[in-house]
């Protein structure tokens, strides 16, 4: 008897872990991206930085700030759209174990 409250509290449990492995996956994939999308940018500033002493009229300068604006606002367009395929493939996920979960305990298969 105790057994088998065991297995049945296992098994009930299954699809709580799942979503936690799946909100887990796409934490770990978001810091990923964040971090990367930082260190873009760091490096960015820093290269900008040094170009920035090159520099010998106000139209360099200009030029320089404009390059520098691009490349931060195409650093952080990728990486927003990198966030949203984490974000939907999550969703995805999270919808697919919600339906199983509801087709199991209706009684429906698929």
């Amino acid at each position: 008897m105790f057994q088998d409250m065991t297995k049945q509290m296992t098994e009930s449990m299954g699809p709580f872990r799942d979503l936690v492995n799946i909100q887990t996956k796409m934490l770990e994939e978001l810091t990923r991206q964040q971090m990367e999308c930082t260190k873009a940018c760091i490096e960015a500033t820093m290269q900008q930085t040094s170009e920035l002493q090159k520099c010998k009229t106000p139209n360099d300068l200009i030029e320089l700030q404009q390059a520098y604006a691009k490349e931060l606002e195409e650093t952080l367009r990728a990486a927003n759209e990198q966030n949203l395929k984490a974000l939907t493939s999550a969703q995805q996920a999270m919808q697919q174990l919600a339906q199983g979960s509801m087709d199991a305990m209706t009684g429906n298969k698929k």
